[in-house]
């Protein structure tokens, strides 16, 4: 992500683990958070010298992995992987000291969690009660509210959005765009709404609240109060998986839905948009179309894999 002064930051991409908890549709589910997971790792003593710091004239090094090291969230990662894989965890979805486990029925899943908790301690990590969760039938994980295989957006998320003023400036603005981005699935043509805010937190453009950035501002807070969720991803013979893609004025979009028999319209697993980028803006209406059918394809193998799709464009 770029900020407002164009400086690049790395943000985690966690679509992919998104996806494989969408697919479970499960019935019930449980989650752990690993209690100060970097300070359960000790550092080897030939390698403490590389960490050592002064602080008022003294000289300390860390014997714990320190948090804020580059590689500490992957080392921290594999060796937890590393001793559920030892100890023959259950099926298990795990982004680096946050785990979540899923079944059919509370009980599945309290035997579960119970095994994972049980090589977790083994293994010397520290475990809170209070940082397990579940089993329950709709949870939190890594920010996004569980049911059914549905993917929301948690209700004290839409309120503080909902609250949020005007931004008055670029960092501002950035600040707005970072916290509604992380949603855009759920929001058709979500780029297109938001193009005026993005306009202005461009290094080469004056920062400006006009007409246009006003009402993209309180045009967004309402797709977002009134989002839809999404999933589960379904498999079967009977399910048809639906891409429909166009071409507008200003960009691409595409959604892919899963019809099931009985179901009139389906549901939808994703909304995806775009400005046109370079010479794109440039091509005739065939390959406009031809650009969007590429971008939905793409994105929608992303969500249901090599299933087959029905794709649908004007």
């Amino acid at each position: 992500m770029a900020s407002a002064e164009v400086q690049w930051r790395v943000e985690a991409d966690m679509l992919e683990l998104q996806y494989e908890v969408e697919s479970k549709a499960a019935k019930w589910y449980a989650t752990i958070d690993i209690a100060n997971a970097f300070f359960s790792i000790p550092l080897a003593a030939e390698c403490r010298p590389q960490f050592a710091f002064t602080w008022r004239g003294i000289q300390y090094t860390w014997n714990r992995l320190p948090q804020g090291w580059k590689h500490s969230p992957t080392i921290c990662h594999g060796l937890i992987q590393t001793a559920l894989e030892k100890g023959e965890a259950p099926e298990h979805l795990q982004y680096i000291d946050d785990i979540i486990v899923w079944g059919n029925s509370a009980e599945e899943v309290s035997e579960k969690g119970k095994k994972i908790l049980q090589i977790l301690l083994q293994a010397g990590f520290a475990i809170k009660q209070s940082k397990v969760k579940g089993p329950a039938q709709e949870i939190q994980f890594l920010g996004i509210r569980w049911h059914d295989g549905w993917r929301q957006i948690p209700m004290d998320i839409i309120n503080k959005i909902a609250a949020m003023s005007p931004p008055t400036n670029k960092k501002e603005t950035q600040a707005f765009l970072g916290v509604v981005g992380f949603w855009r699935m759920h929001i058709p043509n979500y780029s297109l709404i938001v193009s005026p805010l993005y306009h202005v937190t461009r290094k080469k453009n004056d920062f400006k609240r006009g007409p246009e950035q006003r009402q993209a501002f309180e045009q967004i807070k309402q797709e977002i109060v009134h989002a839809v969720a999404l999933g589960p991803v379904r498999a079967g013979p009977d399910v048809k998986n639906v891409l429909y893609t166009a071409a507008g004025e200003n960009g691409p979009t595409w959604s892919l839905w899963q019809k099931a028999p009985g179901e009139t319209r389906g549901r939808p697993l994703g909304f995806w948009s775009r400005g046109y980028r370079g010479s794109e803006a440039r091509y005739t209406p065939t390959e406009k179309e031809i650009l969007a059918a590429y971008e939905g394809v793409r994105a929608a193998s992303q969500v249901i894999g090599t299933e087959a799709q029905l794709l649908l464009a004007p």
